[in-house]
């Protein structure tokens, strides 16, 4: 998604003068001028990129926004936003920061999920689904803000748009793809599998290298393995000629040893 997104801003960009002042004032009573609303004026085309309104006409991208965002949500950073079986009453749409989200096992262990950027929406593959709860657990791993839409409101505004709801179908399948992805690296028994197995779907043959959003504790906790076992993993394979690290850059030198291990 992030490459759906990149392309995204570069082929169509929105004007988000209108909806700048709502956020703007929500977090000036909120917050007064504190590290959130010093990022206002960084992240306010932010929703540019987001890859639901793909597609979407400025004035129908504007449209959209003014008749459905009723409330502006923030939060700041370390509190939790969803709880895992919580109830899903509306779409969050995560417009400034970033998340983690994270599952409780049977086993009453902590899975680390995955860490989502602006802009997405929290769940979309489980809004309107017969169980309509939040999968995981939800944290803010910096400020964030949330728009916060009707469920009602968007099944209406898709039902009216076909390029809405195809950008929704679109991002649910890829969703799903993800997961799968994450159940089938969970299998894998050896941690130098999955750390291929992680490195070859965050790059290509043509983009062999990629910067890490996580600090190599919340790595760990990603794979479910002490720090120091991740950290012994990467410098085999970086001693074997397989990857580079130079701080949180990944680079592949050998994609054919990756895809072998």
């Amino acid at each position: 998604m992030d490459k759906d997104r990149h392309n995204f801003g570069e082929n169509r960009r929105h004007s988000h003068s209108h909806l700048h002042h709502l956020l703007e004032n929500k977090v000036s009573a909120d917050h007064g001028h504190d590290e959130l609303s010093l990022h206002m004026h960084h992240h306010d085309k932010e929703l540019s990129y987001c890859p639901l309104f793909k597609g979407l006409s400025q004035g129908e991208h504007d449209q959209f926004l003014d008749r459905n965002v009723k409330e502006v949500l923030t939060y700041k950073k370390g509190e939790t936003i969803v709880l895992q079986g919580e109830p899903i009453r509306s779409v969050m749409l995560l417009v400034q920061g970033s998340v983690r989200t994270e599952m409780i096992t049977m086993e009453g262990n902590v899975l680390n999920i995955d860490i989502l950027e602006a802009v997405i929406p929290l769940a979309p593959a489980f809004i309107y689904g017969a169980k309509k709860s939040y999968p995981v657990d939800v944290i803010a791993a910096e400020p964030c803000v949330f728009l916060k839409i009707s469920k009602d409101a968007w099944l209406n505004e898709m039902a009216g748009n076909k390029q809405l709801l195809t950008n929704f179908l679109t991002m649910n399948a890829d969703l799903t793809f993800f997961l799968t992805n994450k159940l089938q690296m969970i299998s894998l028994k050896s941690l130098r599998k999955k750390l291929a197995t992680f490195f070859l779907e965050k790059t290509t043959v043509e983009q062999d290298s990629f910067t890490l959003k996580r600090s190599r504790t919340q790595l760990a906790e990603y794979f479910g393995v002490q720090r120091q076992s991740l950290a012994r993993s990467l410098k085999e394979m970086e001693d074997d000629g397989i990857i580079l690290l130079k701080g949180r850059t990944v680079k592949v030198l050998d994609r054919n040893r990756l895809i072998r291990e």
